[in-house]
């Protein structure tokens, strides 16, 4: 369809039902290339003395424009205006991996100090025209790596800083083309994880609303069990009118309510039939002695939060069947495959030009609005605006999976003897919300590797058994911050924490005393004298103050440890954190200012997780619409932050998740040391705070 005719129909109306033909059971699934040194070289570009660096990772706000633009300038030798770096689409650059798993420095600062080392020293030979072939050299004779430098190490502008301030158009939601009109993709209002389709609707209302363009039923807008309507108009705001005429009545396939989804991760009951099905560790001596420790802890389903609804533009050239599209991914390569499979093209046909995001915390590596505009442009012929609400984000994007988790311990000597986790999640990496059942069935043999993230202990043990099981739930589930960590790490400390208090030792020494690691033990030491550990805090009346402590290492790499001071009131249960200090450990460092916002950004993450996280469920969907129902701290909840780091020569190797280890058990054992009532399950109300402390006083009475 030509534009002039596009926009034609546009004028008058159109309804379009169509049918693709039939594609492969098996969903697309992302490749994950690590990067050379010849696939750097395509990052770079050199043209009258310019330079033009195209970043192979995905902005989201961790700065990588920046930082990866410190690494350039540093080994080219260039001043900082001397390179541009621009958003890449999928035929500016090689395939790359997606921006995940805090990856970016550490995977392809290398290959890109080396690119560029290349390019200076072809310069410096006079060769100024034609490609260059990579050469690959050792980590000590690159300039960006070797310590603090002219760029590398420090402060530098941030890319994109006063675009950002001056709403410039830098995200999907951005993009203006000429003829563009407005989308969106009705659903039922349950899980999409349930079957649902339309039973009635009321299509020639619809068409008479002001604005109307078309009404699509394709299976191209199907969302795991849930079909899709799309309506288009010429503005955004004719799309509610338009969705209100339709009165669409849906006929959804079964329902489940809050207690369903509790129940399929109840892990006792799964305990109760026997060994779980996924082992870490299993070396645990079955001694007959009671347990010293035995703890059931729960966390619950949670959002992302990220600020910017997701949004993408698709635009659908008849003459060339070419459709590029803009869009806010965590990986624009596997959007360009998801989209070309679902359309019948081949990849040359699809172009996706990466915009920068507003938050993505893992929330942003499926095609789901990205597919949405694609279906409708191509079917409409032309460019098409699609733009999620917060409801939508909520009701159908895929969370944090709960977990429960059963800690059983012994102590010998003031030592941890014995230590058995048993925990019951959902799938994380193998997300609901791509993979069908069959295949989940198939990851049951595997286990989830994003689900048991940081299930391994940090301390010396000698008998552990880890094990745990992962269930199918009726909400989407995926992969958020630091998948596992977060949650796994919170049960980890929490137990840890009261495993001191029975051996009546300091937290601080309870850890050393387990700790072989030298980085983990001086992040914790550093992390102490920071916070002036062991002196006493200022009394108050009628409130309770108190410090806790964790630690842990991130993917085995990163290490990081936080210590919380807390205030509570006795009377209320109101408690707010009154500041939080971090030492973070993440090896060689090229930015500290994006190191720190990282860590102050997880740490805050903590906060969330025991302060608000709670994403609640209703009768057959996610039962928040806003952040009225899904909050995020506010401002005044947010205390100070200290964050020190520990640079070394050690190679780089991630920040962006690594402080999720310990941010919120911090919190969880200051609470504790305040109270005496240990936090077992999040996030923690006041009046649960409130009731904790009456029974706890009269259990002593």
């Amino acid at each position: 369809m030509k534009r002039r005719g596009f926009l034609g129909l546009a004028a008058g109306g159109l309804t379009i039902a169509i049918a693709l033909p039939g594609c492969s059971l098996l969903p697309v699934l992302p490749r994950r290339p690590l990067p050379t040194a010849e696939d750097a070289m395509s990052w770079l570009r050199h043209e009258q003395g310019r330079y033009t660096l195209y970043l192979p990772r995905a902005e989201m706000g961790q700065n990588m424009l920046t930082a990866l633009k410190q690494v350039a300038c540093e080994e080219l030798g260039v001043a900082w205006a001397g390179v541009q770096v621009r958003m890449p689409d999928t035929r500016s650059i090689r395939r790359v991996k997606a921006t995940v798993g805090s990856d970016s420095i550490r995977e392809f600062a290398l290959p890109l100090a080396q690119a560029c080392a290349t390019l200076r020293d072809a310069l410096a030979l006079g060769q100024t025209q034609g490609l260059l072939a990579a050469e690959p050299r050792p980590v000590e004779s690159l300039r960006s790596f070797a310590g603090r430098g002219r760029h590398v190490g420090r402060s530098a502008p941030l890319e994109q800083g006063p675009a950002i301030v001056c709403g410039a158009p830098l995200y999907a939601a951005d993009v203006r083309l000429p003829g563009m009109v407005y989308g969106r993709v009705l659903r039922a209002p349950v899980s999409p994880e349930l079957a649902s389709r339309v039973k009635t609707l009321r299509e020639d209302a619809a068409r008479a609303v002001p604005g109307f363009v078309a009404l699509l039923r394709d299976p191209g807008l199907r969302l795991g069990g849930s079909e899709g309507v799309g309506i288009v108009a010429r503005t955004p705001g004719a799309l509610a009118r338009i969705e209100a005429a339709l009165a669409i009545e849906w006929q959804v396939e079964g329902g489940f309510e809050a207690a369903d989804v509790e129940a399929l991760i109840n892990v006792n009951t799964r305990l109760a039939k026997g060994a779980l099905a996924h082992r870490l560790r299993d070396d645990a001596a079955g001694a007959q002695t009671p347990w010293d420790i035995d703890l059931l802890l729960q966390v619950p389903l949670a959002a992302h939060g990220a600020l910017e609804p997701r949004a993408a533009v698709a635009q659908w050239s008849q003459p060339e069947g070419l459709l590029r599209l803009w869009v806010g991914s965590q990986d624009i390569f596997y959007q360009r495959d998801a989209v070309a499979r679902q359309l019948g093209l081949d990849e040359t046909q699809v172009s996706v030009q990466a915009c920068r995001i507003g938050g993505a915390f893992g929330a942003r590596m499926l095609c789901t609005v990205e597919m949405e505009a694609a279906v409708l442009a191509r079917r409409l012929g032309g460019a098409v605006k699609v733009q999620w609400s917060r409801a939508q984000e909520l009701q159908q994007g895929f969370h944090r999976p709960p977990s429960q988790h059963r800690i059983r311990a012994r102590l010998h000597e003031g030592r941890v003897q014995q230590w058995w986790h048993a925990f019951a999640t959902s799938h994380i990496l193998f997300t609901n919300a791509a993979m069908p059942r069959w295949m989940q069935t198939v990851s049951s043999f595997v286990g989830d590797a994003g689900a048991a993230r940081n299930a391994q202990l940090p301390y010396r043990v000698p008998q552990q058994r880890i094990e745990f099981d992962l269930a199918r739930l009726p909400v989407f589930t995926g992969p958020w911050r630091g998948l596992g960590a977060g949650p796994n790490a919170f049960a980890v400390e929490t137990a840890w924490d009261l495993l001191a208090d029975k051996a009546g030792a300091d937290p601080l020494a309870f850890r050393l005393a387990h700790i072989d690691d030298p980085r983990l033990s001086a992040v914790l030491g550093q992390a102490a004298r920071l916070s002036r550990w062991g002196h006493v805090l200022p009394g108050a009346a009628g409130r309770l103050r108190a410090r806790g402590l964790a630690c842990g290492i991130y993917k085995g790499l990163s290490y990081a440890a936080t210590v919380a001071e807390v205030e509570v009131d006795a009377s209320s249960g109101e408690w707010r954190v009154l500041g939080l200090s971090c030492v973070h450990d993440c090896g060689h460092i090229i930015n500290p200012d994006q190191v720190r916002a990282q860590c102050e950004g997880n740490l805050v993450w903590g906060l969330a997780m025991v302060l608000s996280d709670g994403l609640p469920v209703g009768s057959s969907a996610v039962a928040a619409a806003s952040f009225a129902e899904a909050p995020i701290p506010r401002l005044p909840q947010v205390p100070p932050l200290a964050v020190e780091l520990i640079d070394s020569t050690q190679a780089p190797t991630g920040a962006g998740e690594t402080a999720m280890v310990c941010a919120a058990a911090a919190i969880a054992n200051a609470l504790a040391a305040a109270t005496g009532c240990r936090v077992t399950r999040l996030p923690v109300l006041a009046g649960d705070m409130l009731a904790a402390m009456q029974a706890q006083a009269t259990t002593r009475l």
